[in-house]
């Protein structure tokens, strides 16, 4: 519970989106969080147009995050959350630190977080086996602090924050005679308890020496120790033990790797991950975050239980209209009032479809059934998707369930219906500053029908002088788009909400023929002459793409 607490589920509608698409996702998503208590964030596949950006605006309510693909990201898995170390601890801390917490791979981080280097356990391992060097200790600049930490010891003269970065180490073994000859000044010497040992190694100009077996210090040695600079640690282990200790004192930081790491963000995905991870041997990968902020470690293992994104679709159940890598994603619910798609999920999902004019009205069902207040800006956002779906219940896809929650929404957030639909209805027919692309993207699906592949574009408008030029300016764009989208045909439908009528927008071969098929046009009348003009078709009556062009084309294209 949890875990499932822990991760988002996206809400999101078809791509190219219109109003009802935006507003159920924002409003389903805020019941979702509110019957749930869990995180349910509204998305969206592509942009916002102005129909929706006034809704949006007229209820104060934030567009939703541009959802450009669901596939699977690193962010998605369960990663290995442990902490990242600093590159100055010792080989045997860090040593420990992997055995407590059965990890091979280690990440060194500077004190705000930025990935330095990895040390992994066949890195301690070289540590031993390679080593021969007596000066290692000090190549690596061990702290003294870490040397008393791993010898278990107490330092009696010098400072544990300074560290041992000239000499050797060696061991007395010898009598004071013969250690004159082979210890030099800043050496490091593991002696026993002989005063006369301790005074050679001190007046040798040593830099520390460490007094085995837990033996004592007289007053004498330490003295002479303070004036002469060298550090003096006692520790409880036998000459042998400290000696075959020691090495591990040194700091990780000598033995990690820096250079060339293999990292990945929590934003990539994992199709891309694997490709990595397939070619190259190591058991773990840090994770870092967009500044670069080390987060966890993943495996290949990590992968093998790689879940998709939570993701609850509004207003569409079919994959051509979802958003990008749907395939990849953990579909919790559909919540739809369109015919039933080809959408498959990995396991059995709530679906709620439902022979409506509009999504936000099955949402709004959801919200009385829930028995969840509505408050007012949402009341208005469900409001104006319902006039908008249903071009305010002109359509014939509208139903008295429609009209009747479109009334009590309007009701709950304080609007006027038909003056506010006026308003969004302008908004959304406003060409000002828009390109052809934009105005053909606002609202459009791509469908298939037997062997036929077709796209189907929408704009209504209450403006007839505004309809002939949306003809003039998109009847070009129409064969740029059949292109992009290497469809059969494409069709664009200029809506007049007032008259009730729409002028279609043909392109493609046979696609005016296919049009008069499916609407028994006679053009062999003049009245059949008079509705088909330069790839335009007037269809008087037709205002809804769900319930009567789509249908249409579906039934001629069999």
């Amino acid at each position: 519970m949890a875990e499932n607490a822990k991760r988002k589920t996206l809400v999101i509608g078809h791509k190219n989106p219109d109003t009802d698409s935006i507003c159920s996702a924002i409003c389903y998503a805020n019941l979702k969080e509110k019957v749930t208590g869990e995180r349910y964030e509204p998305g969206r596949a592509g942009n916002i147009n102005s129909e929706t950006q006034f809704a949006l605006d007229y209820f104060g309510a934030e567009k939703p995050r541009l959802v450009k693909t669901v596939k699977t990201q690193v962010r998605d898995i369960d990663i290995r959350e442990n902490e990242g170390i600093q590159k100055n601890i010792s080989l045997k801390n860090a040593w420990n630190i992997m055995q407590k917490a059965n990890v091979v791979t280690l990440a060194a981080v500077t004190d705000n977080g930025l990935l330095e280097g990895l040390i992994t356990v066949g890195d301690i391992t070289k540590s031993y086996m390679n080593v021969s060097d007596s000066s290692i200790l000090s190549k690596a600049a061990t702290q003294y602090s870490n040397i008393v930490e791993t010898l278990e010891g107490f330092m009696m003269v010098g400072d544990e924050g300074a560290y041992f970065q000239e000499g050797k180490v060696l061991i007395a073994a010898a009598n004071p005679d013969m250690m004159e000859f082979y210890i030099e000044p800043h050496d490091l010497v593991i002696l026993g308890n002989r005063y006369e040992s301790q005074l050679c190694a001190i007046e040798m100009g040593a830099g520390c020496i460490i007094v085995c077996e837990g033996a004592g210090v007289c007053m004498t040695i330490k003295k002479l120790a303070q004036e002469r600079g060298c550090s003096v640690i006692t520790t409880p282990y036998d000459t042998y033990t400290a000696t075959r200790l020691i090495n591990q004192s040194m700091p990780i930081s000598y033995f990690m790797k820096t250079e060339n790491l293999i990292t990945f963000i929590e934003d990539d995905y994992i199709e891309d991950v694997k490709e990595v991870m397939t070619s190259k041997r190591h058991r773990d990968f840090p994770v870092l975050d967009k500044s670069g902020h080390y987060k966890g470690m993943i495996s290949r293992r990590n992968l093998l239980g790689a879940r998709g994104k939570r993701v609850i679709l509004v207003d569409h159940n079919e994959k051509g209209q979802a958003v990008d890598g749907i395939e990849n994603a953990d579909i919790q619910e559909i919540i739809d009032h369109h015919r039933l798609g080809a959408v498959e999920t990995i396991s059995p999902v709530y679906f709620r479809n439902q022979p409506l004019g509009c999504t936000a009205t099955i949402v709004y069902q959801m919200y009385q059934e829930s028995g969840v207040e509505i408050e007012p800006k949402i009341a208005g956002l469900l409001c104006s998707a319902i006039l908008s779906d249903t071009l305010l219940f002109r359509s014939p896809t509208c139903t008295a369930a429609d009209r009747a929650a479109a009334m009590e929404l309007a009701d709950l957030a304080g609007i006027e219906i038909e003056g506010y639909a006026g308003k969004m209805f302008m908004a959304g027919s406003n060409l000002q500053g828009k390109s052809d692309r934009e105005i053909f993207y606002q609202d459009f699906k791509r469908f298939e029908a037997g062997n036929i592949t077709f796209g189907v574009g929408q704009i209504s408008t209450v403006n007839q002088e505004e309809m002939e030029t949306l003809k003039d300016r998109l009847l070009p764009f129409l064969k740029k788009a059949n292109l992009e989208h290497g469809t059969d045909m494409m069709f664009f439908m200029v809506t007049n909400i007032l008259t009730e009528s729409t002028e279609l927008l043909c392109e493609g071969s046979g696609a005016e023929q296919l049009i008069i098929k499916a609407f028994h046009i006679d053009s062999e009348t003049e009245a059949g002459k008079s509705r088909i003009k330069d790839r335009v078709i007037s269809l008087p009556g037709v205002v809804s793409r769900k319930k009567q062009l789509v249908p249409g084309i579906m039934l001629a294209g069999e």
